[in-house]
């Protein structure tokens, strides 16, 4: 019997699969308005602190669970949160307001993707609407055994999607640049 090429991938168990993994590969490239996701969210007594603020965390979770559908809708796959920037909350979101969450893909690697995420609250008595915080999550395509998956080309047209391209690219090498700081 042969040895196995350090390069080949060994394949997991069937035990480890994940279960109705779509069969289906992404597309080659893939535009930013592809991955459009709005969330809108009434913010609930459960939701809030003694002060009648909402936690942080749960804006947390909205933003994470807006970004990984963004993720996934670009990818055509499950994703992975593998990183979240900074998260600077900027105007107090209080109990009974509306807020939406706004998150689009910003930048595409080999498998992984940036999100930019937008969130504003609005009072919905006087229609006031504030900038609430915004962040920019990474996430990682994943197969069907949660390896890295390919994810589709970045494909920017606009004046905009460009700019934001460029800037998702210099995230990203201060993200590596960070990470290679934390592993050593």
């Amino acid at each position: 019997m042969g040895k196995k090429s350090k390069r080949q991938k060994s394949t997991p168990p069937p035990s480890q699969k994940i279960k109705d993994f779509p069969k289906a590969d992404p597309p080659a490239t893939a535009h930013p308005s592809d991955s459009t996701v709005t969330m809108t969210e009434l913010v609930l007594p459960s939701h809030t602190n003694a002060l009648g603020t909402i936690f942080g965390g749960v804006v947390m979770g909205w933003v994470d669970i807006a970004g990984a559908i963004a993720a996934q809708r670009y990818a055509r796959s499950p994703v992975v949160t593998v990183s979240i920037d900074y998260m600077h909350f900027i105007v107090p979101i209080k109990i009974g307001y509306t807020v939406r969450i706004r998150a689009n893909v910003t930048y595409a690697g080999k498998t992984s993707m940036e999100t930019e995420i937008l969130v504003d609250a609005e009072n919905t008595f006087t229609g006031e609407v504030r900038r609430a915080t915004s962040a920019y999550l990474t996430y990682v395509a994943i197969d069907e055994f949660g390896r890295p998956r390919r994810v589709p080309a970045f494909q920017a047209n606009t004046a905009e999607e460009k700019r934001k391209l460029k800037a998702a690219e210099k995230r990203r090498e201060q993200r590596l640049a960070i990470s290679k700081l934390i592993a050593t």
